[in-house]
């Protein structure tokens, strides 16, 4: 055969790229299959594994805690131990992951158990199909008994029975005032306990101490620091709440979470210990994050929100600005804060203690307030049989010669906005001042 007869032509060189791409296309496919079926049986032999018959943890992509002594524990808290300290900068992002985060776990709450998405698997073929169906109608029939649960309304007494010092008698009937007062608010606007969240979110800011069987909802800027050091105190972490850095609190992972435990021990817990929250003046506390994140040197703060708020409120920002995002003006900040297309998402520091601790969905034993911080707090302790030595602490966890936050303060802050301004901050946090019953601000 001559050279020249061996040379296809177009119309074969066209039909051999074809067959070769569609055999190679096929064979992709099947690698794909193959290696998805290999995985999902991986995946449920290890769930399998965890989840016991309807009251298994559906504890997803945690980490496994270091087991640590107490004695190194105590160490780690210490201002002697510095170099245990975790940097602001990733305490700072890992805290404000979850709020960022909010709407996309609503949404993969609400595809994980929408009817179409079970209807589409169900018709699926294959036994690693079949099975992963089964698994995940199980687990969707027992994530509902508590998702859709009766949360309770109506507040059962607090047990005084170790309160002995009559001096408390006016703090405890303030006490019940707040307490009646949420509850009737909730009952009247039933509308806003809608629960919309995943429950391990619902319950993501709560603070657990088992010894003395309570539950704590942190309320940044409402001295949530000094209550997790009595806390830590209580757990046997450490034996002042003198002695622990701001760092051991804030970056140091010592005190559990109730959204880490699982369904069975999260229900239990909520219906039987003893649940505080204390809040503050809602003005008060945007002053005073607003004080404590901008007006101080923050490696996260900063760069993160500062250089967002002011490339976006700041007409002609100077470049050095832009860079650092230092400097940001309370007006820009407010501007950020209400605006429904944030450059950045929202922050715990200034987040509404309606979403931040759901009032109306968890039914809370205890109200405290920042105004009556250590009358309350240190009630709330003889109320639970805590030492008699410990009391709360009053100082001032961060820039201690600043002038705290108060109704003053706050005033000077605000003559910088115009009224508009001032009554949309209101708007803003118009749940909080009617749950609490907060005086309505000069506006």
């Amino acid at each position: 055969m001559q050279p020249s007869e061996m040379v296809m032509n177009p119309k074969q060189v066209f039909l051999s790229v074809l067959i070769f791409g569609v055999a190679g296309l096929l064979l992709f496919m099947y690698l794909q299959v193959w290696i998805e079926e290999q995985h999902t049986g991986r995946v449920e032999k290890r769930r399998e594994q965890k989840v016991t018959s309807g009251w298994g943890p559906v504890k997803y992509l945690r980490p496994v805690p270091r087991i640590m002594s107490t004695e190194k524990i105590q160490e780690h808290i210490t201002n002697q131990n510095p170099k245990f300290h975790m940097p602001e900068d990733v305490r700072e992002k890992k805290e404000n992951l979850l709020l960022n985060s909010e709407r996309s776990t609503r949404l993969l709450t609400k595809t994980s158990h929408s009817q179409g998405g079970d209807q589409a698997l169900s018709k699926s073929t294959g036994s690693p199909t079949e099975k992963l169906t089964e698994k995940r109608q199980g687990a969707k029939a027992v994530f509902n008994k508590f998702s859709n649960m009766n949360w309770p309304v109506d507040i059962h007494p607090l047990n005084k029975s170790l309160v002995r010092d009559n001096k408390w008698k006016k703090t405890d009937e303030t006490q019940e005032k707040r307490r009646s007062f949420l509850q009737e608010f909730c009952k009247k606007y039933g509308g806003v306990s809608h629960h919309q969240s995943h429950l391990f979110h619902t319950v993501s800011r709560i603070y657990v101490e088992d010894k003395h069987k309570i539950l704590y909802c942190e309320v940044p800027k409402a001295g949530c620091s000094n209550w997790k050091r009595i806390l830590m105190v209580l757990n046997g972490l450490a034996s002042s709440a003198y002695n622990i850095s701001h760092n051991a609190v804030h970056y140091g992972k010592h005190l559990k979470k109730l959204d880490s435990f699982d369904l069975k021990g999260i229900y239990t817990r909520l219906n039987t210990y003893t649940k505080a929250v204390f809040v503050r003046d809602p003005m008060e506390r945007l002053v005073s994050a607003f004080r404590d994140k901008f007006e101080h040197p923050n490696s996260y703060y900063h760069p993160v929100f500062g250089k967002a708020i002011i490339k976006k409120y700041r007409p002609n920002a100077c470049e050095e600005a832009l860079i650092n995002g230092s400097g940001v003006k309370f007006k820009e900040f407010i501007h950020y804060l209400l605006d429904s297309h944030r450059p950045v998402g929202m922050d715990i520091h200034w987040e509404k203690v309606s979403k931040l601790c759901y009032p109306c969905l968890i039914n809370y034993d205890f109200v405290g307030k920042f105004e009556t911080l250590e009358e309350d707090a240190n009630y709330f302790l003889q109320m639970i049989g805590a030492p008699k030595e410990l009391k709360f602490p009053n100082f001032k966890d961060r820039h201690s010669s600043d002038e705290r936050t108060n109704a003053q303060v706050v005033r000077q802050y605000l003559k910088d906005l115009t009224r508009t301004e001032r009554q949309l901050i209101y708007d803003f946090y118009y749940l909080d001042y009617l749950m609490f019953n907060y005086t309505t601000p000069f506006l």
